[in-house]
C-alpha cells in the first residue's frame, strides 16, 4: 500500500495486520472519487469498484448469517443483513477506519464536508472490498467477515427494528414506561455540524450519544440508555 495514500489511517493498519494484500493502483482507484475524477481530466474512478465491492459483501454477510444462524426465517436474515450492509453502518465503518482522509475529493466535496459524509464513505467502502476481492478473493473475504461478522451479532441483539431507537422503546414499554425522549444540541458550521442527543427515559437521563446528524446521535443516545437498562432489567453485562 502507498505511505502517501495509506496515511496512518486504521484502515492501513488493519489490512496489514490481516495479511490481506492490496495492489497499489487499485487501492488509488477505490480511493477515487468522481469529483476528484471530473477536476482532473475524467481520470478513471473508483464506482465500478465500488459495484463490485457491494456484491463481495453482500455474499460474504448472507453466508455468515445462513450458516451461523439456521433458525432464522429469510425475511429475518434479508432484514439482518439490510442492516448490516446499509449506507449508515457502512459509513460508520469507515469512519472508524479512517478512510474519510485517505479520499481523494473535488474541490466542491472538501468545502462542504465530503470526507464525513455517510454516502462517500459507504461508496468508498465498497469500492475498497472490490480492489481487495480484485488483488486477492480470499484476502476479501477475510477482511468482511473481521469487520462484518461482529455488526451482524450485534444488530442480532437490536431487537425487531435492528436499530437502537427501537430496541430502546421496546424496553421502556417492557418496564411500562412511556416513550423515550430526545433533548438534541448541535454545534459547529452549517457544512460541518456535530449533534448531541441525550435519551430520557422515565425521567432519567444517560450518556450523551453525538454524530453527524441528529439521527446518528439519537442512536448513540439509545445504545447508551439501552445498554444500561437491559443490564437493570434482564442483568446483561455492559461493556467497558
Amino acid at each position: 500500500m502507498n505511505s502517501s495514500e495509506s496515511g496512518s489511517s486504521r484502515f492501513a493498519e488493519l489490512i496489514k495486520e490481516l495479511g490481506v494484500p492490496l495492489d497499489a493502483e487499485l487501492l488509488g482507484l477505490a480511493l477515487t472519487h468522481r469529483s476528484y475524477a471530473y477536476e482532473h481530466g475524467q481520470i478513471p474512478h473508483n464506482e465500478r469498484l465500488e459495484f463490485l465491492g457491494d456484491s463481495v459483501l453482500g455474499i460474504n454477510v448472507t453466508d455468515y448469517l445462513y450458516r451461523h444462524f439456521p433458525d432464522y426465517a429469510e425475511g429475518r436474515l434479508a432484514k439482518l443483513r439490510a442492516a448490516v450492509v446499509s449506507s449508515v453502518s457502512l459509513a460508520e465503518v469507515a469512519r472508524s477506519l479512517g478512510i474519510g482522509q485517505l479520499v481523494k475529493l473535488g474541490h466542491g466535496e472538501l468545502t462542504t464536508g465530503g470526507r464525513d459524509k455517510t454516502s462517500i464513505l459507504a461508496d468508498t467502502t465498497e469500492a475498497l472490498i472490490g480492489a481487495i476481492y480484485m488483488t486477492d478473493p480470499s484476502g476479501a473475504a477475510k477482511f468482511v467477515h473481521h469487520i462484518f461478522d461482529p455488526l451482524v451479532d450485534r444488530a442480532v441483539k437490536m431487537g425487531a427494528g435492528l436499530d437502537w431507537k427501537t430496541s430502546l422503546q421496546e424496553i421502556a414499554a417492557a418496564m411500562e414506561s412511556d416513550p423515550p425522549e430526545y433533548r438534541i444540541s448541535e454545534t459547529g458550521p452549517d457544512h460541518d455540524k456535530r449533534f448531541t442527543a441525550v435519551a430520557l427515559v422515565d425521567g432519567r437521563t444517560f450518556d450523551p450519544g453525538m454524530g453527524h446528524n441528529k439521527k446518528q446521535a439519537e442512536q448513540h443516545a439509545a445504545e447508551n440508555a439501552f445498554r444500561v437498562l437491559d443490564a437493570e432489567v434482564n442483568g446483561a453485562e455492559q461493556p467497558d
